[in-house]
């Protein structure tokens, strides 16, 4: 079964035809990230600009790629939500048209069960129930996956997101967008213990939150500079990551052992930090359970892992009507 995948629900217009859930056929990507880099962060007028600048071309190269037209494909799967609604929609509008003018069937997909179908791709024989951690620019999400479309909510974080905090500590120490990679890649020649930064208390055991850690880092920064102090960046870089990568492990990890889990999974684009990944391997490790990383490619927004999880969501009966409309927000397990 090949299903077409469109994804644009932040910086990236992106488009992917996928083989029954699992093989991807062809994946295509245009982003306005340097744009966006301009003004240290995704300004939605413009991406919802460039979306409708780059869908055709992107839709078409999909399918140049993977010598197929839409004539050739059983379903045409979008992101719906959540994401910039100026974003989302023109995504939405494109696929309406193009299922309605090739006659195929049109399925909605949810952004971050895309994220999670990601790991289908990169691990054929994965298959619920196991416990992922989605972690993105807009989203911290523990989530145990019962099922390919039935998903259950842990634990979230009450504030900022993962990927969200890594932009703006980035901002504060005056390294590039997007601010994952580059807060990284600082940590590379730092100090991880140079800085003392807190572990942000919160209610629920698995929830999270960022911001204080966020505005400690800011205020180390802010003090720094009044009193004529020099800030290391790689040494603070360094002691932000492994804070963060660490409270984001010890929580899955925690959730795991509680739940008895034997499947843990990471996803979203912050799954492409590199102490996440050896923290939560040591983890796993420890707690004799097999750990699924997504590729590196597959980590951030893209068409293949929306087509991934259209082809579940159609697999589970869930269609969509040409009034099938965008949204900004949405549980991961709504019904």
């Amino acid at each position: 079964m090949l299903v077409l995948g469109i994804e644009s629900s932040c910086d990236e217009t992106a488009a992917a035809i996928v083989e029954d859930g699992r093989t991807i056929v062809s994946n295509v990507i245009s982003t306005s990230v340097a744009e966006q880099a301009l003004y240290g962060g995704v300004v939605p007028e413009i991406a919802s600009r460039r979306h409708a600048e780059f869908i055709s071309a992107t839709v078409q190269k999909a399918f140049s790629d993977a010598q197929l037209t839409p004539a050739d494909l059983d379903a045409v799967a979008v992101t719906f939500a959540p994401g910039l609604i100026g974003a989302v929609l023109v995504g939405v509008s494109f696929a309406k048209g193009l299922a309605y003018s090739a006659n195929k069937p049109l399925v909605g997909v949810h952004h971050l069960r895309g994220h999670i179908a990601a790991l289908y791709l990169t691990h054929p024989d994965l298959k619920p129930p196991f416990l992922c951690l989605v972690a993105s620019g807009g989203h911290s999400h523990i989530v145990q996956v019962e099922d390919y479309t039935r998903f259950h909510v842990l634990g979230r974080t009450v504030d900022d997101a993962a990927g969200e905090a890594f932009d703006k500590v980035a901002r504060t120490l005056g390294l590039p967008y997007p601010g994952g990679p580059s807060v990284a890649n600082a940590a590379k020649t730092g100090n991880p213990h140079a800085y003392r930064l807190p572990v942000p208390h919160v209610e629920g055991k698995y929830n999270v939150s960022f911001s204080g850690l966020k505005t400690a880092v800011l205020n180390a920064v802010n003090q720094a500079q009044m009193k004529g102090e020099p800030i290391s960046v790689p040494d603070m870089a360094a002691s932000f990551q492994e804070r963060i990568d660490s409270i984001l492990a010890d929580k899955l990890l925690l959730a795991a052992q509680d739940t008895g889990a034997k499947t843990i999974c990471l996803a979203g684009g912050v799954a492409a930090n590199g102490r996440l990944r050896a923290l939560l391997n040591e983890g796993a490790q420890k707690l004799g359970a097999r750990l699924c990383l997504p590729r590196t490619a597959l980590c951030g927004d893209n068409g293949a892992m929306i087509a991934a999880q259209g082809y579940y969501e159609y697999q589970a009966g869930n269609r969509a009507g040409l009034d099938l409309n965008g949204l900004p927000t949405l549980p991961i397990d709504y019904q």
